[in-house]
């Protein structure tokens, strides 16, 4: 399903998230195996499981409608959507589009003149569960539904939908003809999922909560039972396809802090995990270098390669020791020694996940409405320092990211940094030196340490400072996607912490409000003020590492003389009384990854437009940095068929968004995942679209 959707399952507070990979062209970049660390997942032909079993999955929270469409929809119903309704496309390793043949033999563009036509051929044996067949009605219901002409529906998007002139009954049986108003790109983005007419068509049951279920699907899997923090699913009778291996998936949710207790209990059996639960658990397994292998492979058909090692610092972790009382300190190695064993049943996958943490810098007031400011900023931060750090550990690619549009390994994925440019510190210096920002009289800096700035925030003396390499370093852990309103809502900020959920350790230095060290460069002033940055990030155990990554970009921006006062808000509120309004500087969050980036890209980086009112309409684009050419590319990627235009389009746009120094990419995040031994075909999936029909438990 369209990004928007997913993408507001995944900016919590830490975090943002979003879908569905680029359309499929005919260039050369769209072929070949999945780069490394795509996806890793223990395959096994469906013949080697046993065919029935329960398999127990953790969510961060219960999700609170199973219409993934609602505002409050989040990576909760997300899955379990993708077990009990129609998807007409799934996605690969590489994050491309690749038509479900479950429900379509064909889909195609059969006209662009003077009408872009899609006519879908949908498979003779799709039904629902209530024995009706798939067919044109539910795609007018949806259509309307999504529209954007009904305030009854409430829809969290339109993107698409509001392109679509008719949709009729093909010229054919099981045909469905759709003919758009304006030419769309991204079409197979559509109908993913696809929810019965008794769904789409009143909207009293499509703002329904979770707690009704859902009476209707077509998947391998229907929903049998919804209950206080679980959703089980059971074997959908009326399915055509291949039978699930599994007899009962139950979606349990288990917050991100509680997880390895989970784990130890035995109440789970797969579980996105954080930093210190994945090093327990590669701790228990009998050779390191094969911890989280052995049952599977790290891309499609291949045998599972060897974890690289981590230089013998793969600790367990485990609390508790010697300390002086003999009895105690058995107790504890005893305690230890059940911990490990109960770990020991489970293995880790790990992948890149479809979704990478950005720098924000805010350029709607202050220092950073200077376009040059933010250039300098950008170009202080090494982000190749930063990747290390995160990545590195658990032995992942540590490349940083180069593309707000496409992670690495999609198809017209292009590193654009280069608009930016390299760190360079002296750089970084001429810039604020052009903005006005100059280096002040070291004796009146000095004077100011410890005393209240011209802003009456408090600034603490220079002090030696921990450096990051001491601690865990951060990593974005748990849950994959929490979720983030696209329309800022509730539901973004709630699940603000687990979506970036770093893991671990404790911040390198210092609590909120502290200015931080300036080591090689004196504090840069402007008519007298130091150029001070309000450096906003969440206070929770679980986002501690990524108080990790803030101290080091503000011990960065400190060779430049910028200083950065990192404030701590509580994680609930991160997002929605922060991110959103724009009370910020410079902030760390996520955005998840997205396989029609034309669509799903726009609302991000779009100018924001004054309304009636004097307010700024900013849609997703919480930095608030935009210009009228990237808007015009976006806009023509939009109606652009040709795959290959379309993309090259995209390419440009992201150029244009470097080169404004609104938001800079990092890394890719970790997707860690903490899986019970026998089973497979599960794992750390990646942009891949799990196949819950063949998920299951070895014989």
């Amino acid at each position: 399903m369209p990004l928007t959707k997913r993408r507001r399952a995944m900016l919590l507070a830490t975090g943002v998230m979003l879908p569905l990979p680029v359309l499929a062209g005919c260039s050369s970049d769209d072929d070949g195996p999945a780069p490394p660390a795509a996806w890793d997942i223990a395959s096994a032909p469906r013949t080697a499981t046993s065919g029935t079993g329960t398999l127990r999955w953790a969510l961060d929270t219960a999700p609170t409608t199973l219409n993934a469409f609602q505002k409050t929809a989040d990576t909760g119903t997300q899955r379990i959507a993708g077990a009990v309704l129609p998807s007409l496309y799934t996605l690969d390793a590489r994050g491309r589009p690749q038509r479900n043949g479950d429900y379509l033999t064909a889909a195609d563009v059969t006209s662009s003149d003077p009408k872009q036509v899609v006519v879908y051929k949908l498979n003779p044996k799709a039904v629902w569960s209530d024995g009706r067949p798939i067919g044109a009605e539910d795609f007018q219901a949806q259509w309307r539904a999504l529209r954007g002409t009904d305030e009854a529906y409430g829809t969290a998007r339109n993107a698409g939908y509001d392109r679509i002139a008719k949709i009729e009954p093909g010229d054919k049986e099981h045909e469905v003809k759709v003919t758009f108003a304006k030419p769309y790109t991204d079409w197979r983005s559509l109908f993913t999922p696809l929810y019965p007419k008794s769904v789409m068509g009143n909207p009293a049951v499509f703002t329904a909560p979770a707690t009704k279920g859902l009476a209707v699907g077509a998947g391998p899997f229907m929903v049998r039972e919804v209950s206080d923090g679980s959703v089980t699913l059971v074997r959908n009778p009326r399915w055509w396809g291949d039978r699930a291996r599994l007899s009962r998936l139950v979606f349990q949710a288990v917050p991100a802090e509680k997880r390895d207790e989970a784990l130890i209990a035995g109440r789970l059996d797969l579980a996105e995990v954080d930093r210190a639960t994945a090093r327990r658990i590669r701790a228990t397994a009998p050779d390191k270098r094969a911890a989280g292998t052995g049952q599977g492979s790290s891309a499609p058909g291949k045998a599972g390669a060897p974890e690289p090692s981590t230089g013998g610092r793969e600790a367990s972790g485990a609390e508790g020791g010697a300390t002086g009382d003999t009895g105690k300190a058995t107790g504890d190695t005893d305690k230890n020694r059940s911990r490990t064993r109960a770990l020991s049943r489970f293995t880790l996958r790990k992948a890149l996940d479809s979704a990478y943490t950005q720098l924000a810098l805010n350029g709607t007031k202050g220092p950073l409405a200077d376009e040059r400011v933010r250039r300098a900023v950008a170009r202080a931060i090494d982000r190749k320092a930063l990747a290390k750090l995160v990545l590195k550990p658990m032995g992942l690619p540590s490349e940083p990211l180069g593309n707000h549009l496409l992670m690495a390994g999609q198809p017209g994925y292009k590193d654009h940094s280069g608009a930016l440019g390299d760190p360079d510190t002296n750089a970084a210096q001429s810039l604020l030196a052009d903005a006005g920002w100059r280096a002040g009289d070291a004796g009146r800096q000095k004077a100011l340490d410890g005393k209240t700035d011209d802003r009456g925030r408090r600034h603490s003396a220079p002090t030696a400072t921990a450096t990051a390499t001491a601690t865990d370093p951060a990593t974005d852990s748990a849950s994959g996607t929490a979720s983030q309103s696209a329309s800022g809502t509730a539901s973004a900020t709630a699940s603000a912490t687990n979506t970036e959920r770093p893991s671990g350790a404790a911040p390198a230095a210092g609590d909120a409000g502290r200015s931080g060290r300036l080591g090689e460069a004196a504090v840069v002033r402007k008519k007298g003020r130091p150029l001070v940055l309000r450096f906003v990030l969440p206070d929770d155990r679980t986002a501690a590492p990524l108080s990790t990554v803030g101290e080091r970009i503000a011990r960065m921006l400190e060779k430049i003389g910028v200083r950065t006062e990192i404030t701590k808000v509580p994680s609930e509120s991160y997002f929605r009384d922060h991110i959103a309004t724009g009370d910020y500087d410079l902030a760390l969050y996520s955005w998840p990854a997205s396989a029609y980036p034309a669509t799903d890209g726009r609302p991000i980086y779009a100018k924001p437009q004054p309304a009636a009112d004097g307010s700024l309409v900013v849609e997703q684009n919480y930095t608030r940095v935009g210009t009228d050419q990237i808007d015009q590319f976006f806009d023509q990627a939009l109606s652009e068929l040709d795959s290959g235009a379309s993309r090259s389009l995209v390419s440009r746009a992201d150029s244009r968004i470097w080169a404004a120094a609104g938001s800079i990419p990092l890394y890719q995040r970790p997707q860690l995942i903490a899986m019970r031994k026998g089973l497979v075909n599960a794992g750390a999936f990646g942009f891949a679209t799990p196949r819950y029909q063949d998920i299951g438990f070895r014989r």
